[in-house]
């Protein structure tokens, strides 16, 4: 099984001052820079001005760090970006979910609900690499349920599967499928929930294992791997389910059965290997605090293959909410606090 080995250099010290606020996604481009998602306005560093922290401040939405944990460009958000710059599309109330197309263009989601004019994330964000706005899939508080090709409902996550051109995501905190669009126009393709199955919003969000739940229950995370295999953390159902890139059912996982079925659940993100055949997927527990490693083709666990545990320190976890990979192997994982770290592959165990 895959060995790694915590980085507690990565990333390097962040110019301006800057601190990450609560993870809302990771993910890695076609360079093998990381992409981090992060909610500025969670920081214990206030919006106030001056700040009241006289040593730091928040971080832009999106900051792009070099393999090596160097820090490159930061963009976005409600404090990076001008009011006339927020008028020409709706940025999330909270930050979830965000991917980079092999045009380098940025894809951004979110999960939120705005505490005065109640309306909910529906939506994701495509930018340019420096954060120009292309356009909009759904519009913010517009959502009909899971069936509603033109907006999304709280999306968690999106994926770029470049052979196809298309943008799949993980829809998600209120709807209950996955939705793929044309990355181009943002043209709603197809979507499934559970099983491969029509998503039905009245069916039960109760948990249990006998029977099992016939619907998704909080889609909280997604990837593609090469061969068009997708792979979603059903995070309240405690499972990992796997479809062909037409939504046709493969197989599922429970992951860490024994935990109790409370709203927190475990299968918080999914990962693939590096390799050329991507032989593991690795899975974020938030609820255990470690990260699970399956054999990808029968979604088995390996027995002590499993990385990490509770606790503040370098290579342990707080909150574990995301999980992203690089092409040399390399695992990153953020916390709910801001923390994010790079888990390096040492190789296959002996």
């Amino acid at each position: 099984h895959p060995v790694f080995q915590v980085d507690p250099w990565w990333p390097k010290p962040l110019p301006h001052g800057y601190v990450f606020g609560s993870s809302g996604g990771v993910t890695v481009d076609a360079h093998d820079n990381v992409w981090i998602y992060s909610r500025p306005t969670s920081t214990h560093i206030t919006m106030s001005n001056p700040p009241e922290a006289n040593n730091g401040r928040p971080a832009p939405s999106v900051v792009e760090i070099s393999n090596d944990g160097r820090f490159l460009q930061g963009w976005g958000g409600p404090l990076a970006m001008s009011e006339e710059e927020r008028s020409h599309f709706d940025w999330p109330v909270q930050e979830h979910g965000i991917a980079v197309d092999n045009h380098d263009n940025v894809w951004v989601c979110g999960n939120g609900r705005d505490a005065r004019t109640h309306r909910d994330d529906d939506q994701c964000l495509k930018f340019t690499n420096n954060g120009k706005f292309i356009m909009q899939l759904g519009h913010s508080g517009k959502s009909k349920g899971s069936l509603d090709t033109e907006n999304l409902g709280h999306p968690s996550q999106a994926v770029y599967y470049a052979p196809a051109n298309e943008l799949f995501v993980s829809d998600g905190y209120v709807n209950r499928r996955v939705y793929v669009a044309d990355a181009d126009t943002g043209k709603f393709k197809r979507m499934w929930g559970a099983y491969g199955k029509t998503p039905d919003d009245s069916a039960p969000r109760n948990r249990g294992y006998d029977p099992v739940p016939q619907q998704f229950n909080l889609l909280h995370g997604m990837t593609v791997a090469r061969n068009g295999d997708v792979f979603v953390a059903d995070r309240n159902n405690n499972r990992v389910q796997a479809f062909t890139k037409d939504g046709k059912f493969l197989g599922e996982s429970f992951v860490a059965k024994h935990t109790p079925q409370n709203d927190y659940g475990t299968a918080f993100g999914v990962a693939l290997s590096g390799d050329k055949q991507q032989r593991f997927l690795y899975v974020a527990d938030g609820h255990n605090e470690v990260v699970h490693v399956l054999d990808r083709k029968t979604l088995t666990e390996i027995p002590g293959a499993a990385f990490g545990r509770v606790g503040l320190y370098a290579g342990q976890f707080s909150n574990i909410h995301v999980i992203a990979s690089d092409s040399k192997g390399n695992v990153y994982v953020g916390d709910g606090g801001g923390r994010f770290q790079k888990f390096v592959y040492k190789g296959m165990a002996r």
